[in-house]
């Protein structure tokens, strides 16, 4: 249960970096792209879009999974509810009077959020209890089809920012992808797989 619990709050502190990324509104993540392109040609808000959008990918995963763990996929399917508000709350209402005129600003802010999302993204990885369900679909399809995690995981991203171009063009929206997705591509898997390495480290220091 401490776990589970442990793994809600960094659900809900990923939910405060993703916020800062887009706030700072210098490009998003691969994903991120998508759900921001989504919500703007529609009046959904982009938390209740990656929330709506990772159900979808959950759904996905119940049906890829042999053995069906239903609590689990409750579980799932709550932090995800919670991933979604808090990008709302944080979004619309904390972040909202902030106006970031400095670019350098907005890169700090940038960096700070996907740091922040990174530990967090890390730290829901390390603990193993309560996955990211695209994560959970790219391991169930790579097991299934024996073509690597990698793969999956990269034809996801490639998918979200191809859409997300196709929408900003069509409906004459900005372009979503920028050097705050370069800076993503890099900066979140190293700072996801340092906490990690770090978390299993301070582990085996304390078993042994």
């Amino acid at each position: 249960m401490k776990k589970i619990l442990s793994a809600l709050f960094f659900y809900t502190l990923s939910g405060i970096g993703i916020s800062l990324t887009l706030k700072a509104d210098i490009g998003v993540s691969s994903f991120n792209s998508l759900n921001v392109a989504i919500a703007s040609i529609s009046t959904i808000k982009v938390g209740t879009v990656t929330f709506l959008l990772n159900t979808v990918f959950l759904l996905f995963y119940i049906l890829l999974s042999k053995q069906k763990q239903f609590l689990t996929y409750f579980l799932m399917f709550v932090s995800v509810l919670c991933l979604g508000s808090i990008i709302n709350f944080f979004s619309y209402t904390v972040l909202a009077p902030m106006y970031l005129e400095n670019y350098f600003l907005k890169l700090a802010i940038f960096i700070m959020g996907t740091c922040i999302a990174g530990f967090a993204t890390g730290m829901v990885v390390s603990l193993g209890v309560l996955s990211f369900p695209i994560e959970s679909v790219c391991q169930a399809l790579s097991e299934a089809t024996g073509y690597s995690f990698a793969t999956f995981r990269y034809g996801i991203d490639l998918f979200s920012v191809s859409v997300s171009f196709i929408l900003s063009i069509l409906y004459g929206l900005p372009i979503f992808v920028r050097e705050g997705t370069l800076i993503s591509l890099f900066l979140l898997s190293g700072v996801i797989s340092f906490t990690k390495v770090n978390y299993e480290n301070r582990l085996s220091n304390q078993e042994n």
